[in-house]
């Protein structure tokens, strides 16, 4: 242990938290210490020069070292083998250190205490459900039953700290005795590990290099899930362009099965669910609630029929488009110049099947789209519609982001944008940082409304991640920034999962499964050239095909054959 002197310089708050490989930490400054002269109000440093004993473990405030017995007071006399060092310039330095922590542990706070969702509304004692608190890593499910709340209320004391507790899905309950309120901070994000199964390991589970518990060389395992408290995940059945007009849709079905599978596999940590009511319940039991986004238009393969049979499998949102045009949908490689507008936006069929995902209570995608086609789908929509992994174009000039006008219409129709966390989205360059995902966050909440805004991370399915969020352990770090930049609790738990829980409900709310479902058929003459066969194009609907269109409408039969 050693010495150093500092002048004071209005030190207030509290200074606690790690700082690099030294881990300081420390007690919050009070306006109480004993025998410490020049100390003001509040635990502000008068112009006064302190004596801080300086501890590996502790960033220490005035008065006694609990832990080392040493204490910092009035400079006196140095000890022998003290290091004096007249160092005001980097006094605040490290007061933004310690404090910065200060957040960190917030967030883990926010994050531990209560990971599940409540939508907002107060859960009654009588109704009290919940798995464990998380402390440390630990990742343990229990029941939180009536006779736990009333053991608790009998007991009417706090919460003590450093323990596991059966107490996870509470909303603005506080406990008898004056105990830690708790209120719920879900996290549900969009995922694309299934992608990386399938590049690494053909989808073969069993493989013992695909286990989830050690997969290594991902962004995304079981430990990293716990680690940065991930209680929700849209998983990615994502399939590239290049399969539209061959294989989409079969490729499409073996992403949701290798999802399905991993809740089979991992019943213990992820539970497959459809709705807002099972996210709640795989809260409740302490799992992963896992639900399935399709990536890209391309999938369904221009058929409302397919549409209709992917959300039987459990697909709850749809990507309009990928990086490339459906016949129905442009992308947002047309505002680059890139790729041709085909349908100024949204085609006829495009809004049939925006009215047919409304009937179903299928979320709507937008990352990914035209400028155009989000206007497009943001006009016609009944329900709210998510950008499920893009940030805000006035930061980060790329057409793959989100611009201001557009997030107007966001906040109008009650949308949310989660942002990505890819650097080039992030920065526009290959480098980025923890800070510059905050700055988007900042700016979507400035534009489009504290509701508005959700994290996308794309974890698993970009190459360049910043740093500081390498891996969806990182989590609390943004949550710490977010913080630190004056971020409401409600406002943290908005972007954790609430206002995603919110846009669900409400897309649920607008579905209307006794009405008729959607007929309409895209005519043939909008598919691209493929291998496809034609049945319900029948003869008789092709009398009505003009000559060339006919001819147009065979070429494909003839590639196939080897005739042309």
């Amino acid at each position: 242990m050693g010495h150093f002197y500092l002048p004071g310089r209005g030190l207030g708050g509290e200074a606690g938290g790690r700082v690099g490989p030294a881990q300081l930490r420390g007690p919050a400054v009070s306006s109480s210490s004993p025998g410490v002269p020049g100390w003001g109000e509040a635990g502000t440093i008068a112009e006064a020069t302190v004596r801080v004993t300086w501890t590996k473990g502790l960033c220490l405030s005035p008065g006694q070292d609990s832990q080392s017995g040493g204490h910092i007071g009035p400079v006196g006399k140095p000890a022998p083998g003290d290091q004096i060092m007249w160092a005001s310039w980097w006094f605040w330095p490290l007061v933004a250190i310690c404090t910065a922590d200060q957040f960190r542990d917030q967030a883990v706070q926010i994050m531990q205490d209560t990971p599940a969702i409540d939508g907002g509304v107060t859960v009654h004692p009588a109704t009290l459900t919940s798995t464990s608190l998380v402390h440390g890593g630990d990742f343990k499910s229990a029941p939180c039953t009536q006779e736990d709340f009333e053991a608790k209320q009998a007991s009417a004391l706090p919460l003590p700290q450093g323990k596991t507790y059966p107490f996870r899905a509470l909303s603005s309950v506080t406990w008898p005795g004056g105990g830690a309120q708790l209120r719920c901070s879900p996290m549900l994000r969009h995922n694309d590990l299934p992608w990386q199964l399938l590049k690494s390991f053909n989808n073969q589970l069993l493989d013992t290099r695909a286990n989830l518990s050690s997969l290594a060389h991902t962004h995304t395992n079981i430990p990293k899930l716990k680690a940065g408290f991930v209680g929700g995940q849209f998983w990615s059945a994502y399939t590239p362009c290049d399969t539209q007009n061959k294989d989409a849709v079969k490729r499409t079905l073996e992403q949701i099965d290798v999802i399905h599978r991993m809740c089979q596999l991992y019943p213990e940590t992820f539970v497959c669910v459809t709705n807002s009511t099972g996210i709640r319940q795989a809260f409740q039991e302490g799992k992963v609630a896992s639900l399935v986004g399709v990536e890209g238009g391309h999938s369904i393969d221009s058929s409302l029929a397919v549409l209709r049979a992917l959300y039987q499998l459990g697909m709850r949102y749809l990507t309009l488009t990928h990086s490339c045009n459906t016949p129905w949908a442009d992308n947002w490689l047309v505002d680059t110049g890139t790729d041709t507008a085909q349908s100024q936006g949204l085609s006829s069929f495009g809004q049939s099947v925006i009215k047919e995902m409304n009937r179903l209570g299928v979320l709507i995608d937008l990352a990914h789209v035209s400028v155009a086609t989000m206007k497009a789908a943001l006009q016609l929509s009944k329900a709210p519609v998510i950008f499920s992994h893009s940030s805000a174009y006035q930061l980060c000039q790329h057409r793959r982001n989100v611009p201001d006008d557009v997030l107007q219409l966001v906040k109008q129709t009650g949308s949310l944008v989660m942002v990505n966390f890819y650097n080039d989205y992030v920065s526009c360059k290959a480098e980025a940082n923890l800070s510059q995902v905050a700055d988007h966050l900042d700016h979507i909440k400035a534009v489009a409304g504290a509701g508005a805004v959700g994290f996308g991370g794309d974890f698993d399915g970009v190459s360049r991640l910043p740093s500081g969020l390498e891996d969806v352990s990182k989590y609390p770090d943004l949550v710490a920034e977010l913080l630190r930049r004056k971020w409401t609790e409600a406002e943290v738990r908005g972007a954790l999962a609430d206002n995603l829980l919110r846009v669900f409900e409400e897309v649920e709310q607008v579905s209307n499964h006794t009405q008729a479902p959607g007929e309409e058929v895209i005519p043939l003459t909008q598919l691209e050239p493929s291998c496809r066969t034609q049945y319900g194009y029948s003869k008789s609907s092709g009398k009505h095909l003009q000559p060339g269109a006919l001819l147009a409408s065979l070429v494909p039969l003839l590639l196939c054959q080897g005739l042309l």
